[in-house]
């Protein structure tokens, strides 16, 4: 299947499946483009979306960026999901490591230049993992920031070159919450300790009463994407 073709079955599922069941997403997605992965990033939204993968289809591979400035927490989710599906979570790594970085561009790269940070340790080593795919799944919500909006539940990644799936885009919050408590789903605890969005340990805060739920992402700069979904 050629671009221009992909193109006009996408506008074409975009639309028939915009009210379909995140299920049934998978279902057309995983049957339509059988090379597809699903990025996890053990957040909320994420774990949801590894329960259904496993229902759906348990062998589609699911693979996870490893930053090495994760929480805790975060790696103790990725292991107690491992054991409770069987599941082999793919290790996406930067190509190098963060003492190769801090001597190629200083200490604290993520404080200095947060975009730089996320470009080596998330954005490179995403664009290599997603090379060996025609398709990915995510977990973005149109709720979740103003650059999520107008998010499809199957468009095409121009940025990436390949077809990508948000089985979930018009969720809320409350429905992703729902889901993890009548299916049992391992959660991240930090998601307890007032932390509604998580990524890296040096650039995650806990969200305050009344504040934005991603208001703890990259506190006092600008940033409010690390270039994977922008």
């Amino acid at each position: 299947m050629n671009l221009l073709e992909k193109e006009d079955l996408i506008k074409i599922k975009a639309d028939e499946l915009e009210n379909a069941s995140p299920e049934e997403i998978i279902r057309w997605a995983v049957d339509t483009f059988p090379n597809i992965t699903f990025a996890c990033s053990f957040g909320a939204e994420d774990v949801v979306l590894v329960d259904m993968l496993q229902k759906v289809s348990p062998s589609t591979d699911v693979f996870y960026l490893d930053t090495d400035f994760h929480f805790k927490e975060t790696y103790e989710t990725r292991d107690v999901m491992s054991e409770k599906y069987g599941l082999e979570f793919v290790r996406v790594a930067p190509q190098i490591t963060p003492q190769e970085q801090a001597l190629q561009y200083g200490d604290a790269l993520w404080s200095t230049d947060p975009n730089q940070c996320c470009g080596i340790r998330k954005v490179e080593p995403l664009t290599r993992i997603l090379s060996q795919y025609e398709a990915w799944i995510t977990g973005i919500r149109r709720d979740q920031a103003p650059t999520r909006a107008n998010a499809k539940k199957v468009e095409y990644d121009y940025k990436f070159g390949l077809v990508k799936f948000n089985p979930i885009a018009d969720w809320t919050s409350e429905d992703v919450w729902n889901y993890i408590r009548e299916n049992n789903v391992v959660y991240n605890p930090l998601h307890d300790q007032n932390y509604p969005s998580i990524g890296c340990e040096y650039c995650t805060r806990q969200v305050m009463p009344g504040e934005d739920p991603r208001a703890g992402r990259w506190s006092g700069s600008e940033k409010t994407e690390c270039g994977l979904h922008k």
